[in-house]
This record gives structure tokens, C-alpha cells and sequence, in this order.
């Protein structure tokens, strides 16, 4: 039984990355664009029994479309196994309709990527009221694996991080922010957050004083427009922190995000490459590895 990696361009230094730490072939899938836009997608012709395709799902419309039909060509070519590595995974949020007519996006991306794959692994999903992915993808296997030994890892090995104060920007962040305190050795706490609209949040802490002449890290799975990673670092340094940089795992913001960071006080941004940006400086591939190892036994057993 063959096993390969087949990527898209997006994602192709994670993609490879991920296919060496497996000892697999890696493969590019190409895609055409037409004068209307419509998408001619080609997938490798090695025809292996078990393709896991690895596309982070940022920017996710034409992606998604992308990913429809390589899966069709994939099956067609004899794959009897395809298995989604999507490090970021779009459409998770909105778990319920908050007013009448609204999509619940969470469920139709669910239906869809379970109609085209047996598998799913994807890391630190933004999920609400839903906890687990098991509950979203009930007719296929699909695991959130969590970055924080690679955050911890990173933090341990830049030194002194048994005396720098992990913070969380919400409660939503506590198992991040705690396992990753934990994997380096460092102090943590989280704010409570209470949001007033999309960019408006309020932020309390129960113990303001435990920040004062800290060196702080806020820690967070998603940054997109900034907002509350800003009003989290403005918070800190009002309550006496020494300095303030972010972690983060999915970097989904833009230049002008970014420059709303820097004018709120966070000295540095660093981000996993679980989204492709500047500020990654995180490899995820040892940990996705890990999560798809068995996928490798299973092609060593039936060789």
C-alpha cells in the first residue's frame, strides 16, 4: 500500500516540511485558472492508495472548491484512503444560528469535507460552544491537535522562560495557555472577556497585581483583525507589565492589524506555519507528524 503527500502551492514549504518528517513522497497538485474563473485542478499520477493532502484553509472559498475536486480525481485514480491535513480549518466559529436565516457554517463545511475525505487533522480549531471536532465530523475521524508543545518548545528554547507570565486573552484560552506555560516552565493566568462587538472587548483579571513588572507573552490560538490580542497588550502594560510580546497559532492578519499590534504596545508577534505569514516562526511539522503516524504504519504493514 503507498502513502504520498500531495500539497497545494499555498502551502508548499509546510507540505514538504510534513512529508520529510513522515519519510513519504511529496507531490505538488496543480491548478489552472480559466478567464471565468473556473478552476482546472490535476492531481499526480503516482496513484497511491493513500493520499494526505495538506492545504490550510485560509482564505477558504476557492480553496474548498479546489480541494472537491482533487478529491474526485484522487478516488477516480484508485485512492482508497484521503486524509485532510488542514492546519488551519475555516468556518468553525459559527456553531449556531444568531439570527433567523443565518447559515451555521460550522455544519454545512462539515457535511462537505466529510462527504470528500475519511480523515481530518487540523490544529487548535477555533471552536465556541462546540468542544470537540469528533461532535462536528460525526461520520469521519477528525483530530485538533494542539500547538502548545511547539509554542513551549519555542519559548524554552530562546531561555528565561521559567520567569516570563503566559497570558490568556479570555477564558476560551486556558488550555493553551496552561499546557503551553506548562511544556516551558513558565507562570500563566487568563483575562476574562466580555465583547462589546466585533472590535470592542473588555478585559478583567482577578489578580492585576501578578502582572506588574512582568515580561509577558499573550498567548492565542487565532489573530485576525487584532483586535483582541491589542486591547489584551494595552490591558497588561496598563497593569504594570514590564513588556508584552503575542504568540499565536493561525495568522490570519494583515499589514494594517499588524501595525494596530505594534501601536498598542506588543513588542513581537510570533506565529506557527500553520497559516503562511511573515511572522512564522513555529514548524508544525513534528507534531502533525506524530498525529498521522499511524497512516505510515499502516503502509509499512501492508508493503
Amino acid at each position: 500500500m503507498r502513502v504520498a503527500v500531495h500539497c497545494f502551492e499555498p502551502c508548499a514549504g509546510t507540505g514538504q516540511a510534513l512529508a520529510k518528517a513522515l519519510g513519504l513522497p511529496f507531490e505538488l497538485v496543480s491548478t489552472h485558472r480559466f478567464p471565468d474563473g473556473e478552476l482546472l485542478v490535476t492531481v499526480p499520477d503516482g496513484k497511491p492508495d493513500v493520499v494526505i493532502a495538506h492545504l490550510s484553509l485560509d482564505r477558504p472559498n476557492e480553496k474548498i472548491i479546489e480541494l472537491a475536486l482533487a478529491a474526485e480525481a484522487w478516488r477516480r485514480q484508485g485512492a482508497r484512503r484521503l486524509v485532510l491535513v488542514a492546519p488551519y480549518l475555516a468556518y468553525m466559529r459559527q456553531d449556531q444560528a444568531f439570527e433567523f436565516g443565518q447559515a451555521i457554517s460550522q455544519k454545512a463545511i462539515a457535511r462537505l469535507l466529510g462527504g470528500l475525505f475519511d480523515r481530518i487533522v487540523t490544529v487548535d480549531p477555533h471552536l465556541h460552544r462546540t468542544h470537540r471536532l469528533a461532535d462536528i465530523f460525526e461520520s469521519i475521524r477528525a483530530d485538533g491537535i494542539t500547538a502548545a508543545p511547539a509554542l513551549g518548545d519555542w519559548l524554552r528554547a530562546r531561555g528565561g522562560a521559567s520567569s516570563l507570565l503566559l497570558l490568556g486573552p479570555d477564558e476560551e484560552s486556558t488550555p493553551l495557555v496552561q499546557a503551553t506555560a506548562k511544556r516551558c516552565g513558565a507562570g500563566w493566568l487568563t483575562f476574562l472577556k466580555s465583547r462589546q462587538g466585533d472590535t470592542d472587548v473588555d478585559l478583567t483579571v482577578k489578580s492585576p497585581e501578578a502582572l506588574k513588572d512582568r515580561r509577558v507573552v499573550i498567548v492565542d490560538d487565532i489573530c485576525s483583525s487584532g483586535a483582541t490580542l491589542a486591547a489584551t497588550a494595552r490591558k497588561a502594560l496598563e497593569l504594570g507589565a514590564r513588556n508584552v510580546r503575542a504568540l499565536v497559532v493561525h495568522a490570519l492578519l494583515d499589514d494594517r492589524a499588524a501595525a494596530n499590534l505594534r501601536e498598542a504596545g506588543i513588542s513581537e508577534l510570533v506565529s506557527t506555519d500553520a497559516v503562511p505569514h511573515p511572522t512564522n516562526s513555529i514548524a508544525l511539522a513534528p507534531l502533525l507528524a506524530s498525529a498521522l503516524a499511524d497512516e505510515v504504519r499502516a503502509d509499512l504493514v501492508h508493503a
